[in-house]
């Protein structure tokens, strides 16, 4: 459905380091410049930060959220903890199980040094 995913960030730099630790965990290798842009690749998708091309701030979507697939817990919590250590801020609950039966997820929420939502989610094999 998608072909890519771009955030926009104020301190290109400040974002790379961000998403580089963040992804990292997930396997994913650093990001890729190109002119005022960092992509990061994976057989799934394309994921990229940018500074807005029209000169003005970055802002964050209300109600907008960037989620990215882990392999398992142990990957979620390493990556929340590498995006809180390079600036981000955990937000609403630790990360944990969310929901009942086959349908719980394990997910961790945080903010990036930008303000935007981003999602670390576990999906259990089904049985």
């Amino acid at each position: 459905m998608f072909s890519h995913i771009m955030l926009g960030v104020n301190d290109l730099e400040r974002g790379k380091h961000f998403y580089d630790a963040l992804l990292g965990q997930l396997g994913i290798a650093p990001g890729i410049a190109n002119r005022n842009r960092f992509f990061y690749r994976s057989p799934t998708g394309t994921f990229a930060i940018s500074t807005p091309i029209n000169g003005e701030s970055a802002t964050a979507g209300n109600g907008a959220t960037t989620g990215f697939a882990a392999q398992s817990i142990e990957q979620v919590n390493a990556s929340h903890a590498a995006g809180v250590a390079a600036g981000g801020v955990s937000i609403e609950d630790a990360p944990g199980w969310r929901g009942e039966g086959p349908a719980a997820l394990y997910l961790a929420y945080l903010r990036d040094p930008d303000g935007n939502k981003i999602c670390l989610l576990y999906r259990p094999p089904k049985a």
